[in-house]
């Protein structure tokens, strides 16, 4: 009797932590679907609201956001360790999705920026909430798989939004019904969540090893080598990332003199497609290497850089749009090793009281200087910087990433739990 009661629990268990996955996926389709509209639909509000005026301005901007969503990913992070992770994501999707419906009504320079730092603020509670979550409820053989599902999501998100510059285009529609349609299904989607996602049971003596504080928290995090090996490896990849989302539909309109519509189709599609196949194979592949090797996560992202380098090198150089097209391809694949990883390899050197902590503070980092990177490359751009010298760079940087993850060791005390 004893044995179907642990049994039923189980099978329960399970049911519950595949039924989070599937709850979150649409809820981080949403959270990059309207940062997506935003590249695809750069010309419409750049002729809309003139006096965003230059392409620098627009870079600062999209920094606005990353800056604000960096700063506060800790905090977010700290209050998912502490409290209940399933009401910081439900609260983040209902505020952002409010803000994304207002940005539908700005009409000037300063009003966009200033939607985009609310939007910063609202989103960042959600990531390190949500894969916190997944891997709570994931914590054997199918961790690397559920996050990337979860991925999933974005990538379709991002996907759904390379369209948006053909809702632009459209007399009838436009930027603004895109913003506010995203919003309205956001604030809807919410309802449901409530009632339906459920946070994982914890044991009272895990939640009494939550820290006080969250000077004491960060204290714990920069003494442990591989965690700071794995912050710089999440944020060096992440500069050609952003660039490639935010700039890449850009790119291919004045390179190849496509219309913004078509461009934003070339930039996201091929891509995002292929970063969905990257992270099925690629949680497929870590979690049963994971049977042979505590490293088996490592080696597959290292494998999703190692992609990068032609990837990269191809983007700069191609000079007609089916290569460049067909480099984006393997930069997706390579990118889907990479992003369904990253929690899980967190998971092996933090404890699990800290890693929606661990991954906010990974956030603030990376973001920070995605901004950045956005902000430059508008700023180069304007300067007449070939693009081939650009992705070179990138290409340099995602070689150096490859030696940086291989340093990392998982922390054998974590073993039981995250093998």
């Amino acid at each position: 009797m004893h044995a179907e009661t642990v049994s039923t629990d189980s099978q329960g268990l399970r049911r519950a932590a595949w039924l989070a996955v599937a709850l979150l996926a649409p809820v981080a389709l949403l959270n990059y679907l309207d940062r997506q509209m935003l590249a695809a639909m750069k010309m419409s509000m750049m002729t809309d609201i003139p006096d965003i005026g230059s392409r620098e301005n627009w870079g600062f901007m999209l920094g606005s956001f990353k800056w604000v969503y960096a700063f506060l990913s800790p905090i977010g992070g700290y209050i998912a360790d502490r409290y209940s992770r399933r009401l910081v994501i439900i609260a983040s999707l209902f505020v952002w999705s409010a803000v994304t419906w207002s940005t539908g009504y700005v009409t000037t320079y300063d009003g966009l920026v200033a939607t985009r730092a609310l939007m910063g603020i609202s989103e960042a509670f959600y990531i390190p909430a949500a894969l916190a979550l997944i891997t709570d409820f994931h914590r054997g053989s199918t961790r690397s798989r559920a996050v990337g599902i979860h991925q999933m999501g974005i990538y379709a998100g991002i996907v759904l939004g390379g369209f948006a510059g053909h809702v632009a285009d459209q007399p009838n529609l436009g930027w603004r019904f895109a913003f506010q349609t995203c919003g309205v299904v956001g604030i809807l989607y919410s309802l449901p969540l409530f009632w339906l996602l459920r946070d994982p049971p914890q044991s009272p003596a895990s939640q009494k090893r939550h820290p006080t504080s969250l000077f004491r928290a960060w204290a714990e995090l920069v003494k442990n080598r591989g965690y700071l090996l794995l912050v710089i490896y999440f944020t060096l990849p992440a500069l050609a990332g952003w660039v490639v989302k935010d700039w890449m539909p850009d790119i291919l309109r004045e390179r190849f003199n496509l219309n913004q519509g078509k461009a934003g189709v070339y930039a996201v599609i091929p891509v995002q497609l292929a970063s969905l196949i990257g992270v099925g194979i690629g949680g497929w592949m870590a979690d049963l290497w994971m049977r042979r090797s505590e490293r088996g996560r490592i080696f597959v992202s290292a494998i999703g850089m190692i992609l990068f380098l032609p990837a990269l090198f191809g983007v700069g150089l191609s000079e007609r749009l089916g290569f460049a097209v067909g480099f984006l391809i393997l930069y997706g694949i390579g990118w889907g090793f990479f992003d369904c990883n990253n929690m899980p390899i967190l998971s092996q050197i933090v404890r699990p009281e800290l890693r929606a902590t661990g991954y906010g503070f990974m956030n603030l980092v990376s973001i920070s200087c995605g901004g950045f990177a956005d902000w430059g490359f508008g700023l180069l751009r304007d300067q007449h910087v070939s693009l081939a010298v650009i992705f070179g760079i990138f290409a340099g940087i995602a070689l150096f990433s490859v030696a940086i993850v291989l340093m990392i060791h998982p922390r054998p005390d974590l073993a039981p739990k995250d093998s």
